[in-house]
């Protein structure tokens, strides 16, 4: 790959997937995740994000205390989330957490919310050791927004049944920003993706464990995330179910001049261009109000119908 500045981890460096490309996501009717059946080909499901962190960008450790986690984890169910990703640590720079420390955090959330609801629940983890914790923990899906960065990842998550989340980033989590540059930033996450498919499908990770991230902000500027919104087809047809975290992060910020705090509208906005794309998980702070926004779609799109007809129906 030579559309960026930035280093890979030696298992991607020289990926070749020796595997046989297949289509799943438009194949297979029921995508089974956890304790949850999706068909994304007529849903789109909504991830809340519950970071137990106190330097979390968006909420800046609202949910750090551990019954705060679970009761914003409970109350995303009751909003009508689909799923909740649990993260101890935050993706960019910031002061060094331990791995004990990082299951400290996120296990008895994990624990909670499974003991509580069938949501799907995830852990936003780069370490192999976390992973394999939350897995016996009760999570069901593995969100590494590092790529792959931990060589062990792929076969921790291939021992555990785990699904995973393959998301396009390059630098080492918890590092300083490098100025990114890409010949094509969807070539470039295109290309980085199908290497990911590949590590996590020799590793023994099945097809339909799989799901897509582009990685929205992720060593990329505010061009970047808005031009890989527009072409996001291109990444769809990679054949897996995909992935958008989009929800206030600063290329929405940048694009509307809005501060953190403000930025749900256009938050909103970019989930629904992302669904009519074919994104098919949707990440969000505001559980709420991403779900209206999100079954309105499906809806306008034909994939789901209205909860009640009754306007200009002779029933009012």
């Amino acid at each position: 790959m030579t559309n960026s500045e930035y280093s890979t981890p030696v298992a991607l460096a020289s990926a070749t997937p020796r595997f046989t490309m297949e289509i799943p996501f438009f194949h297979d009717d029921v995508w089974r995740i956890g304790n949850k059946a999706f068909d994304f080909r007529r849903q789109v499901a909504v991830m809340a994000i519950v970071n137990r962190t106190p330097d979390s960008f968006h909420d800046q450790g609202a949910n750090f205390a551990l019954h705060r986690a679970i009761e914003t984890s409970l109350r995303a169910v009751e909003d009508g989330a689909d799923w909740v990703d649990v993260g101890g640590v935050p993706f960019g720079r910031g002061p060094e957490v331990s791995v004990d420390e990082e299951i400290e955090r996120v296990l008895p959330v994990i624990e909670a919310v499974v003991s509580q609801s069938d949501v799907v629940v995830s852990v936003d983890t780069n370490r192999a050791v976390v992973a394999a914790e939350a897995i016996r923990a009760g999570a069901a899906v593995i969100n590494d927004t590092s790529g792959f960065w931990d060589p062990e990842m792929p076969g921790v998550i291939a021992r555990g049944g785990a699904a995973v989340i393959l998301t396009h980033s390059l630098h080492p989590p918890r590092s300083e920003p490098v100025r990114p540059r890409y010949d094509d930033v969807v070539d470039a996450v295109r290309e980085r993706l199908f290497a990911l498919i590949g590590v996590a499908r020799d590793a023994g990770i099945s097809p339909d464990r799989l799901v897509i991230d582009p990685g929205h902000d992720l060593n990329k500027n505010t061009l970047h995330s808005l031009e890989l919104t527009r072409r996001l087809p291109e990444l769809v047809d990679l054949g897996y179910p995909l992935l958008v975290a989009l929800s206030n992060k600063d290329f929405i910020g940048e694009t509307l001049d809005r501060e953190r705090g403000q930025r749900l509208i256009g938050s909103i906005a970019a989930a629904v261009a992302c669904v009519l794309a074919g994104a098919r998980i949707v990440r969000a702070h505001d559980v709420a109000a991403t779900v209206d926004a999100v079954r309105m779609t499906e809806s306008m799109l034909g994939l789901r119908p209205p909860v009640r007809v009754w306007h200009n129906n002779g029933q009012n």
